[in-house]
C-alpha cells in the first residue's frame, strides 16, 4: 500500500508544472503523452466538436507544463480578442472600430511587454537615474511572443476585413492554443488555419508519413546536431578571452549552424506534428544559408516571422510607397523591433539594426548589382559575403554582453592563426566532423530532400521502424549531459 502511494505521488509530481523542467518537444514526457493522445485524436477526428475540446485540453495542459498557471493568460487573451473581433466586425462606426482595435493591441502588447521587458526597462532606468534595482522574479511564459503575434494578426485582419471573425469561441481558442505551434511558432495566421479547421479533413497517408519524416528530421537537427555542437559553442562564448581567434571562429561557425538546426528543427517537429494531425502549417525555413544577399536571407529565414513583420509593421508604416528615405526608415524600424522581439537586451537591438542597415544598402545597390553578370564566381562571392555578414551578426545574438561580443570579434581578427587547425581537429574531431556534415546537408539540392521524403513515405513499415531506431540510437549516442533548451522557446 505504501509503495502504491509513493508511486502515485511520484506520478502526480511528474505531471505537475516544474519551473526548472518545462515540457517542450525534447521532453520524454511529451512524447509519452502524445503517443497516448494520438489514438484518441484519431478516433474522434471526424467528430469536430469533441476533437476540438480534446485538443484544446491537451494544448492547455502542454502550456501549463511549460509555463505553469500562466496558461490562463492565453485563455484571457483568447476571450478578449475573440469578443473584440466580433465587435469590430459588427460595428459600422469607424471610430468605434479603431478604438476597439487599439484597445486589443494595447491589451495584448502590454502583457507581452510586462513579462518580457519589465526588467530590461527598469535596469536601463537605473543606469540613467541611479537606484538599487532588484529584478522582478518573473517567469516568461513560453512562446508568449508567438501567440501574441498570432492574436494580433487575427484582430488586425478582421479590422481590415481580410477575414470574417469566427462566431464560435471554441474555434478561436483551438487556433490560439494549438500546441504544435504554441511554444515557438511557426506563426500561423487564422486566415490560413481556420478554413482547415472548418473543413476538418482527415489526414492522408502522405500527410501522416510526411509529417513523421519531418518530426524525425527535426529531432535529428535539434537533439543530435544542435545539442552536440552547442556544448563547445557555450564554452567558447562563455570565456572568449580564454580561446584563440581560430577557436572563436569555429565557435561562431558552430553557433551559426546551431541556431539554424535548433529553430528549424523545432519548426520541422511542429509542422510535422500538425501534418500528422491533418493540418498544413506551411513552411518556416528554406535553406537560408544558401542566400546570395541579405534580402534573400530574410525570405528564407523564419519565413512566418519575416512575413508577419512585413505585413503588420513595415507595410502599415508605409512600406516602399512614400519614397526611398521613408522606405529605409521603415526598414530600420521594422528590423529594430524584430531584433528587440528576439530578446530584451541591446545586443539583440544591434543584431536587428545590422540586418536593417544591410537591407537598406542592398536596396540602394540593387540597380547596380543587377547589371553584374551572374556567373559561378559572382554567385560564390555573393554567397560568401552574405554568409560572413550573417555569421558576424550572430555573435551579437549569442553573446551575453557587448563586451563579450567585442572579445569574440577582436579575438578572431587579431589572434587568428591557421596553425591551430591541426590541433583543433585532433582535439575535437567528432565536433568538426558533425559540423561539416551539417553544412554539407544544408547545401544538398532541395529536390534530393524531396525524393528522400517520398522514398520514406513509400517504404514498408519495417523500413520506417528501422530508420526510427537508427535515429533514437543517434540521439542516445550524442546526447549531452544537459539537454539544451530550444533557443527560440524564450522569445
Amino acid at each position: 500500500m505504501m509503495l502504491n502511494t509513493i508511486d502515485i505521488t511520484q506520478l502526480l509530481s511528474l505531471l505537475e508544472f516544474n519551473r526548472d523542467e518545462p515540457m517542450l518537444f525534447t521532453s520524454g514526457l511529451f512524447w509519452v503523452l502524445f503517443l497516448l493522445f494520438l489514438p484518441v485524436y484519431a478516433m474522434i477526428k471526424s467528430q469536430r466538436h469533441k476533437m476540438m475540446l480534446f485538443v484544446i485540453a491537451f494544448s492547455l495542459y502542454f502550456f501549463y507544463k511549460s509555463s505553469g498557471l500562466y496558461f490562463l493568460l492565453l485563455v484571457a487573451t483568447s476571450v478578449f480578442d475573440w469578443w473584440v473581433a466580433q465587435f469590430i466586425d459588427s460595428s459600422k462606426n469607424r471610430t468605434e472600430r479603431r478604438i476597439a482595435l487599439s484597445v486589443s493591441l494595447v491589451f495584448s502588447l502590454s502583457i507581452l511587454l510586462f513579462f518580457k521587458y519589465s526588467n530590461f526597462v527598469m535596469s536601463n532606468l537605473e543606469s540613467l537615474i541611479g537606484g538599487n534595482f532588484q529584478p522582478l522574479d518573473l517567469i516568461l511564459p513560453v512562446g508568449i511572443s508567438f501567440y501574441t503575434f498570432r492574436t494580433i494578426s487575427y484582430v488586425v485582419d478582421v479590422y481590415k476585413k481580410k477575414i470574417q471573425p469566427t462566431l464560435d469561441y471554441i474555434d478561436y481558442l483551438f487556433f490560439l492554443s494549438y500546441f504544435p505551434c504554441l511554444v515557438a511558432g511557426p506563426i500561423v495566421r487564422a486566415r490560413d488555419f481556420m478554413p482547415q479547421l472548418q473543413e476538418n479533413k482527415p489526414a492522408t497517408r502522405e500527410m501522416i508519413y510526411g509529417g513523421l519524416w519531418l518530426v524525425m528530421l527535426g529531432v535529428l537537427k535539434k537533439a543530435v546536431f544542435a545539442d552536440y555542437i552547442a556544448q563547445y559553442n557555450n564554452i567558447a562564448f562563455g570565456n572568449p578571452t580564454g580561446y584563440t581567434g581560430f577557436e572563436l571562429l569555429m565557435a561562431v561557425l558552430g553557433f551559426t549552424m546551431q541556431i539554424y538546426c535548433d529553430f528549424s528543427g523545432y519548426s520541422d517537429m511542429a509542422i510535422g506534428l500538425g501534418s500528422i494531425m491533418g493540418f498544413n502549417l506551411g513552411i518556416n525555413f528554406n535553406y537560408p544559408y544558401r542566400s546570395l544577399n541579405v534580402t534573400e536571407f530574410w525570405h528564407r529565414w523564419h519565413i512566418t516571422l519575416s512575413q508577419w513583420l512585413r505585413d503588420y509593421v513595415y507595410i502599415p508604416l508605409g512600406g516602399n510607397r512614400k519614397g526611398t528615405v521613408r522606405q529605409h526608415f521603415n526598414l530600420m524600424v521594422t528590423m529594430l523591433l524584430g531584433g528587440l522581439w528576439h530578446g530584451a537586451a541591446w545586443t539583440f537591438v544591434v543584431w536587428g539594426a545590422g540586418h536593417g542597415i544591410a537591407l537598406c544598402v542592398h536596396k540602394v545597390c540593387k540597380p547596380w548589382l543587377d547589371r553584374i553578370e551572374s556567373t559561378r564566381v559572382t554567385r560564390f562571392f555573393s554567397w560568401l559575403l552574405t554568409f560572413s555578414f550573417v555569421a558576424l551578426l550572430w555573435i551579437f545574438f549569442r553573446a551575453s554582453t557587448f563586451q563579450a561580443a567585442g572579445q569574440v570579434i577582436s579575438g578572431i581578427f587579431t589572434d587568428f592563426e591557421w596553425a591551430y587547425l591541426p590541433v583543433f581537429l585532433e582535439k575535437r574531431v567528432t565536433w568538426c566532423v558533425m559540423l561539416a556534415i551539417i553544412y554539407g546537408l544544408h547545401f544538398i539540392p532541395a529536390r534530393v530532400w524531396d525524393r528522400m521524403r517520398e522514398w520514406f513515405i513509400g517504404t514498408q513499415w519495417w523500413v520506417k521502424l528501422l530508420v526510427f531506431i537508427v535515429l533514437i540510437q543517434l540521439v542516445l549516442q550524442f546526447a549531452s549531459a544537459t539537454v539544451q533548451p530550444f533557443l527560440y522557446s524564450q522569445f
